[in-house]
């Protein structure tokens, strides 16, 4: 992401809450990413400022990962870098996901992630 003013807080640099929904956002694409077509409802979001997280014209980097994945809960984690590659904010995101793992929209993927390979090819 490459910021804009619209998103900077008081002191010009990106808002908190930009990185907190970000969060939420991103948990929940990483259990879709494990063929979860429902991703559950969240149950806590948390995210930590380590630094100030960029100006206008700055890039922010997001990578998100599922911590664990089990038929009730989902916990996630995502860490925020600026283009220096410096950690500048990490967010958790559990979310509970015991009736959406059943759900019949579900697929598996590939081991690469790049076929589904049971359940219907949704687009």
């Amino acid at each position: 992401t490459t910021f804009s003013a619209l998103i900077l807080g008081i002191h010009q640099t990106v808002h908190g809450g930009l990185i907190m929904s970000l969060t939420d956002t991103l948990g929940s694409l990483a259990v879709a990413s494990k063929g979860q077509y429902m991703t559950g409802v969240s149950t806590d979001v948390s995210t930590s400022f380590v630094r100030p997280a960029g100006r206008v014209g700055g890039v922010l980097h997001a990578t998100a990962t599922i911590t664990a994945l089990g038929k009730n809960l989902a916990y996630t984690r995502v860490d925020f870098t600026n283009e220096s590659g410096d950690l500048v904010a990490y967010g958790t995101h559990t979310k509970y996901v015991g009736k959406s793992s059943s759900d019949l929209n579900n697929v598996k993927f590939s081991e690469d992630g790049e076929k589904v390979i049971e359940g219907a090819n949704i687009e």
